[in-house]
């Protein structure tokens, strides 16, 4: 068993595990020299060079778990949805969802048949690989909230007027990515993923009553769905210190934490039951070595050596990070916390 998977089980593990969202990107250079010849778009859609960026944290950095290089856009293609993958904007949905009727005509692809060059992707990382695969896919909200906007949103406006003002049709729209997303996750499993993690990127942009009663029955029904599978379930949002209690509530196996709030505190509102990720500061990165180490070591105070933690990062790695101070802070984490004399 690896320390990755046994920390997400609350397991023993030799030390804690670490992983990176976003470790595949613009920090590392190989990652730069295929993108000389490669758009985003080309790599997603070509396994093996899916397969390959996939891999190169894993070689340069010694993490503990690999995560799918994918967007989560990728199966809405499955469902009829026409998008681009903007450089420096993100998703643009050509026509948003503004109607009920538009709602209706989103498909329902099975398993593979919503992105099919990921799960292929994931076969060949998965036998490559060293350490355990996480694949991924975005929440219903995360996922509405780009199919109404329309575009990434720092209000969220338009959508949370359509859930306001077409409950019914919001709802069915939730319900209808919930079970496109459960048959995308299963089939990742069945390509040899041992973890999944959903995004709810934008979840930190509603009121807690709105989550627990429009938004959370249908995260909780993609967990419950894909329990029988077996492997951990880590739900990740950022902007979540109201929500905790409610996000823990929907029954993942673990609860990512962003860097807004300690984690010692974050960890007594999410359970003790639950395992928790996190949730270095990403910025912090940017910073002096000594800075990235101080803060790495109060992470792994806060946790105090209790069983269900996974370092990670609050959010992703964001591109200007040194590739030197990735290696600082796995080599930081490997460590743990020096004992006091």
């Amino acid at each position: 068993m690896s320390r990755f998977l046994g920390a997400l089980r609350r397991e023993a593990v030799d030390v804690t595990p670490i992983w990176l969202m976003r470790q595949a990107g613009r920090s590392l250079p190989e990652y730069r020299k295929i993108r000389e010849r490669y758009t985003l778009e080309d790599i997603v859609a070509e396994p093996d060079l899916c397969a390959e960026v996939t891999l190169q944290p894993v070689r340069r950095l010694d993490v503990d778990a690999a995560v799918m290089f994918a967007d989560i856009m990728l199966p809405l293609r499955g469902m009829g949805v026409d998008f681009e993958l903007v450089e420096g904007v993100g998703p643009v949905v050509s026509t948003p969802i503004r109607s009920s009727q538009d709602v209706d005509r989103l498909g329902a692809p099975d398993g593979q048949e919503a992105a099919p060059q990921v799960i292929t992707a994931v076969r060949r990382v998965a036998a490559e690989s060293p350490v355990p695969v996480i694949c991924f896919a975005g929440a219903p909200w995360t996922l509405a909230s780009y199919l109404v906007e329309g575009q990434p949103s720092r209000q969220h406006t338009m959508i949370k007027q359509f859930m306001y003002r077409e409950p019914d049709a919001f709802d069915r729209l939730l319900g209808k990515l919930a079970r496109v997303m459960v048959g995308y996750l299963a089939a990742q499993v069945g390509a040899g993923a041992q973890a999944v993690q959903l995004f709810d990127s934008w979840v930190g942009a509603l009121a807690r009553e709105d989550y627990e009663s429009r938004v959370a029955p249908h995260t909780a029904a993609i967990f419950g769905a894909l329990a029988s599978l077996g492997v951990p379930r880590i739900h990740f949002g950022t902007g979540t210190a109201g929500l905790l209690e409610a996000i823990a509530a929907t029954r993942p196996d673990a609860v990512s934490l962003d860097w807004r709030v300690p984690l010692d505190d974050g960890w007594v509102r999410v359970g003790g039951d639950l395992a928790v990720q996190g949730n270095l500061e990403p910025a912090v990165l940017l910073g002096p070595p000594e800075l990235v180490r101080e803060r790495a070591r109060d992470v792994l105070r806060r946790a105090g050596g209790r069983r269900g933690h996974v370092f990670n990062l609050g959010h992703g790695v964001l591109p200007e990070t040194p590739l030197e101070h990735l290696q600082l802070l796995v080599e930081t984490v490997r460590e743990g916390i020096p004992a006091v004399v």
